[in-house]
């Protein structure tokens, strides 16, 4: 009995110490329409938007992301690498340009939920 009550300690101490897995989050998803968020920061057909992202993400995170100083509101990218231009009103599969010059592929997902288009 003492063996079993040993053994079962063991399996216990080395249990509580597993991480625990949760169901994977998109790193991009949409609160709701017409609006994308990551963990860092949410935007609109508009722009990054420091009132989307203290609603959704909370007042840290804003004052975090607009503390780092000027910077373009209309184009951004995302922790998925997805790359946003407001004045394009296009979502693409990155910021990159191809060998050819040309910008990458438009994501027909991303660009339809944050512009509806």
């Amino acid at each position: 009995m003492k063996g079993y009550f040993s053994c079962a300690l063991i399996f216990l101490s080395m249990a509580s110490v597993l991480p625990v897995q949760a169901a994977p989050r998109e790193l991009v998803y949409s609160p709701k329409q017409g609006v994308l968020c990551d963990k860092h920061t949410c935007a609109d057909s508009r722009g990054v938007s420091k009132k989307l992202t203290e609603k959704y993400l909370g007042k840290q995170a804003a004052t975090k992301l607009f503390s780092q100083g000027d910077f373009d509101l209309t184009e951004f990218t995302f922790m998925n690498g997805i790359f946003c231009d407001t004045k394009e009103r296009l979502c693409r599969k990155d910021r990159y340009y191809g060998t050819n010059n040309q910008r990458s592929p438009v994501s027909d997902k991303y660009t339809k939920m944050l512009f509806g288009k």
